[in-house]
C-alpha cells in the first residue's frame, strides 16, 4: 500500500539533468509538460526534440492503475507475456462491479458474492505477479491512486480513460487501453504520439458558488468532446496556485472528456498539504529539491501564447456555476441561463434524482461543501423533492466524513450512501422505474453523460454540475433552481436564500481509516496458482489472434455504417455487460449494439448480405465469421470517444472485423485498435463517407504495400455492380504495422520479439 519513495527519489535524481539537457535541445524554455515527458524518455538521455502532434516517441511511465473491469482483460493478456512478475509498480483497484441500490452494505455484499469469481481472480493473480490488490469497497481507482501513488513530476498509465485525475498532483497521467497496460507491465516502453500543448491560464479566484468543477465544464463548452484530441492541458496561473488539489484533480479528471491525452498543474504548495495529509511528507521533502522542475519556467507562463500551440483564459472571479448537458458533457449552460435553455429545448423541469461522487468528485472537501448546502436544508425544515444519493471516492474519505459527521448531515436529509464505487457514473445503478424509459431528469456530479449512462434509460436527461450544485438542485427539484438568486420554502412557509457552500479543503482533524482494504502480493508468487474455469461465463482464457496471410483483404462485407456520435458505450456497453468483461466470447455479443445505423436510423439493426434479413450487429458480425468473411464498420467523427475499454476493439476483432473506417478517431480507441491487430483507418475525404452503400462488397486493393504515410486504396463495390474507389489515410508507424502484421501487438510480446 505504501507509495515507493525510493522509486520517486530515482525519478527526480535523473529528471534535472534530463531538463536541462532537453531545454538545450529545444533552445527555449519549457512547459511543465514538456519537462515530464523528456524525463521519462525510453532512452534516457534526450538526444532530439519531437513535432508536436507527429512524432511518435517511446516513453519510461513509473507505474500502472487497472481498474477491475478493464483489468481483467489486461491481466489475462499479461499471463501469455511469459514474465514472472511486473516490471514497475501496478495495481488493481475493484470499484466497477458494484452496483448501486441498496445501500453500501447491501450491495458490497451483492457484489461480493455475485462477482466472487472475478474477485478471486484478480486477487490471486495480482498475488502471482507482484501487484497490489485494492478490495471490493475500497474505493474508486483515480481517488486511491490521488490518495496513494501519485506524485509531481511524475508519469503513470492506468486502464481508464480518468486515469487523468493523477495530473492535480502535478502527474502526466494517461488512460490506455489494457494491451499498453501490458507493455509496459512487461518490461517494455510505451508508445506516444508527442502531444500538442493546449495552456489554460487561470486568474482571479474561485468564490460563491463557483468551483473547480465550474472550470472544467467551461472548457469543455470552449474546446468540445474533442478539441482536446492529441493534446495535453498545462493549467497554470494564480487561479491554479490559489485552488486546492482535489480540485485539481477534478478539473484533470474531466479532461477526458475533451479528448485531451491528459491535463496537469504544476507543482505548489495545495499539493504540498495534501500529500503531507495523506501521510506522504517524505515525497514533499524530495519533491521540494527539484521544485523548479516540476512546474513550467517562468518565461512560459509570463508569455504563453510562444509556448502553447492554443491558450484559454479563464477568471475565475467571474466563472459563474454551470450545468452542463444533457447527453453530452461539452453543452455548457451558466445557471443563470438554464431557465431559459430548458424551456427552450423542452427539458424537463423536475429534478427525480441528485447523485455525488465518482472519481471526478468525491473527495473529502466535495462532500463537505455539498454537506454544507444539505445541513442548511435540514436546518430550515426543508423537504428535498428530489432523491439524493452519494458514493464516497474510498474508504478513507469515507471513514473520515463519517467520523466528523458529514455522513450523518447527508442521512438527515434520507440520502443513500452508495459503496465507496464507481456506481451510478458507469451505468451501475439498478434505479427503480428505469425500465419504463420515462421522459425525466436527473443531475450528478460525475464526468459523462451520453444517454443511457447511468441508467439505461435512453430518456433520462442527465446533467453535469458541481456537488454543491446537485445538492442545491436536488433540494429544490427543479433544474431552473438558481441558488444565487432563488429561494426555497421551509416547513413554515419562509422564503429560505441558501448561503454560499463552505468545507474544508482536508478535514482538520486528519484522514482516518481502520482498514483502508489493501492486499499486498506475495513476495515469491511462483508458486501461486490462477484458476480459470473452462466452464466459466464470466472469465475466459485468450486464444492469440490470427496474423495476417500478407495478402490484399478482398471480398469484405460491410457490417454497420454508424451514425453520428459512437461512443465506446455505444461500441462496448457497461452496465449490466460489465460482469463479461473478462469473456471475450460473451461480452462480444454487446458490440455496436448501440450504434445507430446509418441506413435505417435503427440501433442494433443490420442488414445480413447474406441472407437479405436484418439482424443484431453481433449476431450477423458471427455469420460473417462463421463462414470466413471478413467485415468492415464505417463511422463518423470522434469515433471510439469515452472510456478507455479495450473491449470495443477486441470485440470487433473477435467477431471478424478486419478494419474501422471513419472521419476521426478519439485516441485511445485507435490505438486500441492498432494493438489488436487492425486497420485504423480515416477518410481521406470525409465526404467519401456518403458513398458507402448499405450492400457493399469492399475491397482493399494495396495492402501488400502497406506502409508509414502512404494511404490505402479501398474499392468499395455496390449491388449494382458500380464502384467507388476512395483513400483512406492513417498513422501507422513501422512497429505498429508489426504489431497488424503479427496479429497483435500481444503476439510479438509472447514471442519475444517486441
Amino acid at each position: 500500500m505504501a507509495f515507493d519513495i525510493k522509486m520517486i527519489e530515482k525519478v527526480y535524481a535523473s529528471m534535472a539533468a534530463r531538463v536541462d539537457k532537453a531545454r538545450e535541445l529545444v533552445g527555449r524554455p519549457l512547459t511543465l509538460t514538456e519537462k515530464i515527458l523528456y524525463a521519462h524518455l525510453w532512452k534516457k538521455t534526450p538526444t532530439t526534440t519531437f513535432k508536436r502532434g507527429e512524432d511518435y516517441v517511446d516513453f519510461a511511465p513509473d507505474r500502472v492503475a487497472c481498474q477491475d473491469a478493464t483489468a481483467q482483460m489486461a491481466l489475462l493478456q499479461f499471463m501469455h507475456a511469459g514474465k514472472k512478475t511486473v516490471a514497475v509498480p501496478t495495481t488493481v483497484h475493484c470499484d466497477h462491479l458494484i452496483q448501486a441500490k441498496s445501500g453500501a452494505a447491501e450491495d458490497l455484499a451483492f457484489a461480493n458474492k455475485q462477482s466472487k469469481e472475478v474477485f478471486d481472480f484478480l486477487s490471486s493473480v495480482s498475488n502471482k505477479y507482484g501487484i497490489g490488490f485494492w478490495k471490493p469497497g475500497s474505493g474508486i481507482i483515480h481517488q486511491i491512486v490521488l490518495e496513494n501513488y501519485a506524485f509531481p513530476g511524475g508519469m503513470m498509465i492506468g486502464t481508464d480513460s480518468h486515469t487523468v485525475n493523477a495530473g492535480g498532483l502535478g502527474m502526466l497521467a494517461i488512460g490506455v487501453g489494457g494491451a499498453d497496460a501490458v507493455d509496459v507491465m512487461s518490461g517494455m516502453s510505451w508508445e506516444l504520439k508527442f502531444p500538442k500543448l493546449i495552456g489554460v491560464k487561470l486568474t482571479g479566484k474561485l468564490s460563491g458558488w463557483s468551483s473547480p468543477k465550474d472550470v472544467i465544464l467551461r472548457v469543455a463548452d470552449i474546446l468540445t468532446v474533442k478539441g482536446g484530441t492529441g493534446a495535453v492541458v498545462e493549467y497554470f496561473g494564480e487561479g491554479a496556485i490559489n485552488m486546492s488539489c482535489t480540485g485539481k484533480g477534478t478539473i484533470c479528471n474531466m479532461g477526458a472528456e475533451i479528448g485531451a491525452t491528459t491535463s496537469t498543474f504544476g507543482y505548489d504548495d495545495s499539493m504540498r498539504r495534501y500529500l503531507a495529509a495523506t501521510g506522504r511528507q517524505d515525497v514533499v521533502n524530495a519533491a521540494d529539491k527539484v521544485a523548479d522542475y516540476l512546474t513550467g519556467d517562468a518565461e512560459v507562463y509570463a508569455n504563453p501564447e510562444q509556448y502553447f500551440d492554443q491558450l484559454i483564459e479563464i477568471n475565475l472571479s467571474e466563472l459563474e456555476p454551470h450545468i452542463n448537458g444533457p447527453f453530452t458533457p461539452d453543452r455548457g449552460t451558466p445557471v443563470s441561463k438554464m431557465k431559459e435553455e430548458a424551456a427552450q429545448n423542452g427539458w424537463p423541469i423536475k429534478v427525480e434524482w441528485g447523485l455525488i461522487g465518482s472519481c471526478t468528485n468525491s473527495s473529502y472537501e466535495d462532500m463537505s461543501r455539498a454537506a454544507s448546502i444539505v445541513e442548511q436544508a435540514v436546518a430550515h425544515g426543508i423537504t428535498p423533492k428530489a432523491e439524493f444519493g452519494i458514493n464516497p471516492g474510498s474508504e478513507q474519505i469515507r471513514y473520515t466524513i463519517e467520523r466528523d459527521g458529514i455522513i450523518a448531515t447527508f442521512e438527515k436529509m434520507g440520502t443513500k450512501v452508495f459503496t465507496n464505487a464507481c456506481g451510478p457514473c458507469i451505468g451501475q445503478w439498478d434505479r427503480a422505474g428505469a425500465d419504463k424509459q420515462e421522459k425525466n431528469t436527473i443531475i450528478h456530479s460525475f464526468n459523462r453523460n451520453f444517454s443511457k449512462r447511468a441508467d439505461g434509460n435512453p430518456n433520462t436527461h442527465a446533467f453535469v454540475t458541481s456537488p454543491e450544485m446537485v445538492a442545491a438542485i436536488a433540494i429544490s427539484g427543479r433544474l431552473d433552481f438558481n441558488p444565487l438568486i432563488d429561494t426555497l420554502l421551509s416547513d413554515t412557509g419562509m422564503e429560505i436564500k441558501l448561503n454560499p457552500p463552505k468545507g474544508d479543503e482536508l478535514p482538520t482533524k486528519g484522514f482516518d481509516v481502520e482498514d483502508a482494504g489493501f492486499q499486498a502480493p506475495a513476495e515469491d508468487g511462483s508458486t501461486v496458482e490462477v484458476v480459470v474455469s473452462p466452464t466459466s461465463d464470466r472469465l475466459q482464457l485468450l486464444a492469440p489472434f490470427a496474423p495476417w496471410d500478407g495478402k490484399n483483404i478482398e471480398g469484405a462485407k460491410l457490417l454497420i455504417k454508424a451514425f453520428g456520435k459512437c461512443t465506446t458505450d455505444h461500441i462496448s456497453m457497461a452496465g449490466p455487460w460489465l460482469r463479461f468483461r473478462g469473456h471475450l466470447d460473451n461480452i462480444s455479443n454487446n458490440m455496436l449494439i448501440g450504434a445507430e445505423n446509418a441506413f435505417n436510423c435503427k440501433a442494433n439493426s443490420v442488414k445480413n448480405q447474406l441472407t437479405g434479413e436484418y439482424g443484431e450487429v453481433p449476431a450477423v458480425a458471427r455469420v460473417y465469421k462463421s463462414v470466413g468473411i471478413p467485415s468492415v464498420v464505417v463511422g463518423d467523427h470522434n469515433y471510439g470517444e469515452g472510456s478507455s475499454r479495450e473491449h470495443a476493439a477486441m470485440e470487433p476483432r473477435f467477431l471478424g472485423v478486419v478494419a474501422v473506417l471513419v472521419k476521426s478517431f478519439a485516441r485511445i480507441h485507435e490505438t486500441n485498435l492498432k494493438k489488436q491487430g487492425m486497420l485504423g483507418l480515416t477518410f481521406a475525404n470525409e465526404a467519401d463517407y456518403d458513398k458507402i452503400q448499405e450492400d457493399d462488397t469492399i475491397n482493399f486493393t494495396d495492402l501488400v504495400d502497406f506502409a508509414p504515410g502512404k494511404p490505402l486504396t479501398i474499392e468499395f463495390v455496390h449491388a449494382d455492380g458500380s464502384k467507388d474507389i476512395i483513400l483512406a489515410n492513417h498513422t501507422y508507424n513501422d512497429s505498429q504495422i508489426g504489431w497488424f502484421v503479427a496479429g497483435s501487438a500481444l503476439n510479438l510480446i509472447a514471442a519475444g520479439k517486441a
